[in-house]
């Protein structure tokens, strides 16, 4: 289960984030809906893609892909403060809630096992 948890979460921050670095045109519109400068979204997306080969690198150095979920799971965090500020509806935010659950659970199956 720790594998396919760890190329699910892998799969969730790589998408969003390889988006942003590429600036296709969604991303472009969500960056300016939240009122994110461009250059600081096309970041986020940076993080994103850092935290998928983290999570990647985690299958075989466990502290890293700890250390990986962390970080996706604050900017995660981050994202649904975003969606709040800008007014969204849950319909809009629910990725962003989903891929949070993804990140809590890859966290909490070590300590499932321990």
């Amino acid at each position: 289960m720790y594998v396919a948890l760890s190329v699910v979460l892998t799969a969730v921050c790589l998408m969003p984030g390889m988006a942003k670095i590429l600036g296709l045109p969604k991303m472009r519109e969500s960056a300016a809906h939240f009122g994110i400068p461009w250059r600081a979204y096309r970041l986020i997306g940076v993080a994103e893609v850092a935290a998928a080969a983290g999570v990647l690198a985690g299958l075989f150095w466990h502290v890293l892909g700890l250390a990986a979920a962390s970080g996706m799971a604050l900017l995660l965090i981050g994202a649904l403060a975003s969606h709040r500020r800008a007014g969204d509806a849950i319909r809009e935010a629910a990725p962003a809630l989903v891929a949070l659950a993804i990140a809590a659970l890859y966290l909490t199956i070590p300590a499932l096992h321990a």
